[in-house]
């Protein structure tokens, strides 16, 4: 009987690890210690949760990383498709709203997305952490551009496409650099960045592409010459 009763509180237990905890987990570790874990073992033993648990999430670190990127894009994704009027804004606007929520989301996990990011030395492009999160974000641009066709985009092919989904993936990795180093109130020199990248965007496929790119690079210049 007691072994029955030991092995019913032991599966209650597991039943109480998700994936979510997991990563609740992984994130207070790291900017708790301010290093990554050494390894899975290690981590689970030190928060008191089976190896098997984690296991059954993620097969390793990097994929957990990869997921934590993940749900910051499906918790932005989320919050602007509970906005009703979403669907009736023009493709500038959805662009618009787009970037300003994710940065939103990683202003409220500024700590753990500078630990990451400055943890990796290499180039942002090439960060592994992000190769999933880019995937649903080029996805996500390209179905803004098929949802409307309005006259912004009017000029976008099936070929550009591609062209465009990359461009604002670069332009995201612009401004996710800007915004490490932006130490304005409220992070409002971002949001200026943002708002002038997007424009830039999309009237490079409209008119007046020259005057909005010397716009945003005069802005950008008069920054980096501040600090």
């Amino acid at each position: 009987m007691e072994k029955m009763t030991a092995t019913k509180k032991s599966s209650a237990k597991r039943k109480q690890i998700d994936d979510n905890r997991i990563i609740e987990l992984y994130i207070d570790t790291v900017l708790s210690e301010n290093i990554s874990p050494k390894n899975v073992y290690v981590f689970c033993k030190n928060n008191t949760i089976e190896e098997s648990d984690f296991y059954s999430f993620f097969g390793s670190f990097e994929s957990l990383r990869q997921a934590i990127w993940i749900k910051f894009f499906e918790n932005a994704v989320y919050t602007i498709h509970a906005e009703e009027a979403y669907q009736t804004y023009t493709d500038k606007n959805k662009l618009l709203t787009l970037f300003y929520t994710l940065f939103e989301i990683l202003t409220l996990n500024r700590s753990y997305v500078l630990f990451t990011l400055k943890e990796n030395k290499t180039n942002l492009k090439n960060l592994k952490d992000l190769t999933l999160f880019r995937k649903e974000f080029k996805e996500f641009v390209v179905s803004i551009i098929d949802e409307n066709q309005d006259n912004n985009f009017e000029k976008l092919d099936k070929i550009k496409k591609p062209v465009f989904s990359e461009g604002a993936w670069i332009q995201f990795l612009l401004i996710l650099k800007f915004w490490m180093d932006d130490s304005s109130k409220s992070f409002e020199k971002t949001d200026i960045v943002i708002e002038k990248s997007v424009n830039t965007a999309v009237d490079i496929f409209n008119t007046k592409p020259l005057e909005s790119l010397l716009d945003l690079g005069k802005f950008l210049w008069k920054e980096n010459k501040m600090k």
